[in-house]
């Protein structure tokens, strides 16, 4: 194996980033979007099928028998959608079997800007993980791309890095800046919808799940199947 010391590790954030992201492509998106993925294919469920619009995730669970549609719009629920990005809500779902279609503000959309074959989509619940499945690439640079300029994702990246580069990060104080921010409060104190607290503790424990998330383009959609190969090899 390669010193891991010698990977190039590029931070970046959004759709901005994702246009410039170089080599193995990560794409972090803890609060909700890929925290639901992990939940989702932890779960059971076949696949996670993702796109940046609204219209488009309707038009295309309506062609798959027994899909569930999770989205959101400006991080708040749809009319006429019962999941709202929410992985307290797929947790809940029985999702075995069944293709799960996302459109969220930031990470769906950000996935789909990067000029790359090479992505995983991660966030803490799946971050170690996704790091062992892109060091068995032997990648020259790993491009961590915060999907939005949020401290949780940021905190993610870091994580990641210090994974990579073996010195364990300290999540707790990367994750202040999180807990003593409006939003945090804001979904804390459980009025905003289609948010319950309840997410906050689902997606802010890392390494929950031994899998990692590639991404493969389709036509329509990009596609997320977990991945198992990084911890039958480790």
């Amino acid at each position: 194996m390669p010193d891991n010391r010698t990977v190039q590790i590029v931070h970046a954030t959004g759709i901005d980033g994702a246009r410039r992201a170089r080599g193995t492509v990560v794409v972090i998106d803890v609060l909700r979007s890929f925290t639901v993925s992990a939940f989702a294919l932890a779960g059971g469920a076949r696949e996670c099928r993702l796109v940046a619009t609204t219209a488009q995730a309707r038009a295309l669970v309506a062609g798959i028998p027994g899909g569930v549609l999770c989205a959101e719009e400006d991080a708040l629920p749809i009319e006429g959608i019962a999941i709202s990005n929410s992985p307290t809500q797929i947790r809940a779902t029985n999702l075995k079997d069944r293709v799960l279609v996302q459109r969220s503000s930031a990470g769906t959309p950000v996935v789909a800007a990067v000029d790359s074959d090479d992505i995983y989509a991660a966030s803490l619940a799946v971050a170690r993980a996704t790091v062992q499945a892109c060091l068995l690439r032997h990648p020259a640079t790993l491009t961590l791309i915060a999907s939005a300029d949020y401290p949780e994702d940021h905190a993610c990246a870091l994580y990641m890095e210090g994974i990579v580069r073996g010195e364990e990060a300290d999540l707790d104080r990367l994750l202040q800046p999180l807990r003593e921010s409006d939003r945090y409060r804001r979904v804390m104190s459980g009025t905003w919808p289609g948010f319950p607290p309840t997410d906050l503790e689902l997606a802010l424990k890392a390494d929950r799940f031994d899998f990692a998330m590639p991404v493969t383009r389709r036509q329509g959609y990009d596609q997320l199947r977990r991945s198992d190969e990084a911890s039958a090899t480790s």
